[in-house]
């Protein structure tokens, strides 16, 4: 192969993985309100390959398997809604914790079936899913602790307590995005008392983790 057909070669290449990628990318979100809408059981290959308007064999090019594909579309789902709600390390203690609120009820009002498929998409079948789930409380935990503590490192009752505070968000988030009778602003705003609240009562019960004092209003 002469240079001039190696450096034609390249982008072609290149063109090539991009499409695999935005075609492997289409179908994790086909997939996301597929599985969102009907459980896991209920839905066969040849459904899932009708509904996306795609050969079968693409599918299992893809991801091997229906679970392949299901627990794809999860560890996908958890990817965004992490990276929706962490960050802001620079801001204050309780300006992250808005921020984090604000950034995982956004995630959900902005792409629902994904988060439902997180929260409740056929976890009760799978130990796999369950432990996908698991993780993504156990990450939410860690973003509100450090934000809270500068610290990830705390106690166990800390640890309980702020993950009873998340599994309440994503019974009460599941709730709104159904129902959207109160605005964002509004749920959020909610969500940070309730959040304060348990704070509190974790530094009532060990010292050791003191709760950022609330949020000045001017005026």
């Amino acid at each position: 192969m002469s240079v001039r057909q190696q450096q034609a070669a390249v982008p072609v290449r290149a063109r090539g993985t991009d499409r695999s990628a935005a075609r492997r990318a289409e179908l994790l979100a086909i997939g996301r309100t597929l599985f969102a809408n009907t459980p896991y059981d209920a839905l066969s290959m040849d459904d899932i390959a009708r509904q996306a308007h795609v050969a079968k064999g693409l599918i299992y090019y893809y991801f091997r398997s229906k679970r392949g594909y299901y627990l794809a579309i999860v560890e996908d789902s958890v990817a965004e809604l992490v990276a929706f709600a962490a960050g802001g390390a620079e801001l204050p203690a309780v300006d992250r914790l808005q921020r984090t609120i604000d950034g995982y009820l956004r995630f959900a009002e902005h792409h629902q079936a994904a988060y439902r498929t997180i929260v409740s998409g056929g976890v009760g079948f799978d130990h796999e899913v369950h432990a996908i789930r698991d993780g993504v409380r156990e990450a939410i935990v860690a973003t509100i602790a450090d934000g809270a503590y500068g610290r990830t490192d705390i106690g166990p009752l800390a640890r309980t307590g702020l993950f009873s505070w998340v599994c309440s968000v994503e019974g009460t988030t599941l709730d709104w995005i159904g129902r959207p009778e109160l605005t964002r602003a509004a749920l959020g705003e909610l969500l940070v008392k309730t959040l304060g609240g348990t704070l509190r009562a974790i530094e009532e019960l060990d010292p050791s983790c003191p709760a950022p004092p609330p949020a000045r209003r001017d005026g």
